[in-house]
């Protein structure tokens, strides 16, 4: 008997050949590699320069414990797979950056990010290391720099009047460096990975803007209470999580356009935007297409593989779709294993030309049951493709699904595995009964 799957997936894990960070580019990974070593380099370094306190370390203990239940505190649903979350850690470096010695601001970072990976949400250990340490690198350096403000600027406490004033500009100054800082390193992680990213628009957006704002106030503010009485950074804890679901609120109304497993439209989505697209290309005259796809057998990979290998044949098969479709095409989950997809400006010929794209690679791929272990069982499967394209006879969305619906179970019947068109026949009942409800209104 072989080894269960549970079993396989362990060992596959254990096996460092495997890890993800072997998989990323060379450049990106030194470039993790480096960000990583000099923030371990940094903190061995910074300790041995340390003059330990204990008041100092139960001021780090109790910000540290704040930021944990904050962090604890943070609901799984809250994490937009796919997307640059906000987690507002950084508001909680940033007065243990001006409050104590830059050691603090160093390690404070690692023991939050442990707790995401187990809490919130399991993600790729490289990854968190590096948005950790480049935390660790920017705060660090924003307590190097508060430091050299003279004492009539800023100083180790907050003054009244014009001091007071300046002591804020001081904090304000070092948590605008150091938020940009760790913002720019993240951005050039994200280049490297991915050379296409435009990342001034993802920086720059208004989404992002206004997360950027909401940290660096919070930071300003909770650091304002802290310096005051670290005991009233308890009362921090409900301000940030106010502010993280604030924050959250337009991309949980982005996930909930999608369907959870394939990150497609979910139906009724799909069918509202369609519907909108569908009365643009009537108004300006323009050709439009829809096309019905249906993953052939699917229930025998659910059968002899299990439903987790089906999960992931969805996702490798969307994953085919939306590579194969222009940035303004509408693709949505139908079904089980059943797809839609709107083509604005395409016409019966073009779509067919896409839908024969689509089902041509999606028949050449090999998805392997275990993504861990890309050389072992790999499943092969095929689509049957239906296409109806918009003109006198079909106006309304429900008709052009119609047609496209008996279009694919043509191509279902004839034996899989290729795309069909309305059938003729079906057009011209549907012309027929048009030029009747015409006769009838004459």
């Amino acid at each position: 008997m072989g080894a269960s799957s549970v079993t396989t997936g362990i060992f596959s894990r254990a096996d460092y050949r495997r890890w993800e960070w072997w998989k990323i580019p060379v450049a990106l990974r030194t470039y993790v590699a480096g960000v990583v070593l000099t923030a371990i380099g940094l903190i061995c370094y910074a300790a041995t320069q340390t003059h330990w306190s204990a008041s100092d370390l139960l001021k780090y203990l109790l910000l540290l414990a704040c930021a944990l239940g904050s962090v604890a505190a943070t609901p799984r649903s809250s994490y937009v797979q796919g997307r640059m979350t906000r987690d507002f850690i950084t508001v909680w470096v940033l007065p243990v950056a001006i409050l104590l010695p830059p050691v603090y601001a160093l390690i404070m970072p690692a023991p939050l990010y442990v707790l995401t990976q187990f809490r919130v949400h399991r993600g790729v250990i490289y990854r968190k290391a590096f948005t950790a340490a480049s935390i660790a690198l920017a705060y660090g350096g924003a307590s190097v720099l508060f430091r050299q403000f003279p004492a009539s600027f800023a100083g180790g406490t907050i003054g009244v009047g014009t001091h007071a004033f300046t002591w804020a500009i001081a904090v304000a100054t070092c948590e605008f460096l150091a938020g940009r800082g760790h913002n720019s390193m993240l951005l050039i992680a994200i280049k490297l990975s991915d050379s296409t990213v435009n990342v001034l628009a993802l920086e720059l957006n208004r989404e992002s803007l206004l997360a950027n704002f909401a940290e660096f106030d919070l930071g300003i503010l909770i650091t304002l209470v802290v310096v005051s009485n670290p005991l009233l950074s308890i009362f921090a804890i409900p301000t940030i999580m106010l502010a993280r679901r604030f924050m959250m609120h337009s991309q949980l109304l982005a996930q909930a356009r999608v369907d959870t497993k394939t990150g497609l439209l979910n139906s009724s989505t799909w069918e509202a935007e369609a519907n909108t697209e569908l009365a643009r290309a009537i108004r300006m005259h323009a050709p439009l297409s829809v096309v019905l796809i249906d993953i052939d057998h699917f229930k025998r990979v659910n059968d002899t593989h299990g439903h987790l290998v089906g999960d992931v044949v969805l996702r490798a098969v969307t994953d085919a779709i939306r590579e194969h479709l222009r940035n303004y095409d509408l693709a949505g989950r139908f079904g089980g294993e059943e797809f839609v997809v709107l083509l604005p400006q395409a016409g019966e010929a073009d779509a067919v030309n896409i839908a024969e794209r689509l089902r041509t690679h999606i028949a050449s791929m090999r998805i392997p049951v275990n993504p861990d272990v890309p050389d072992g069982i790999h499943v092969r499967l095929t689509i049957s493709v239906g296409v109806a394209a918009l003109d006198d006879t079909r106006r309304e969305l429900t008709n052009l699904m119609a047609a496209a619906d008996a279009a694919l179970y043509q191509a279902k019947q004839s034996g899989r595995n290729q795309t069909r068109v309305t059938p003729a026949q079906a057009r011209m009942i549907a012309g027929a009964a048009r030029a009747t409800d015409q006769k009838l209104l004459r």
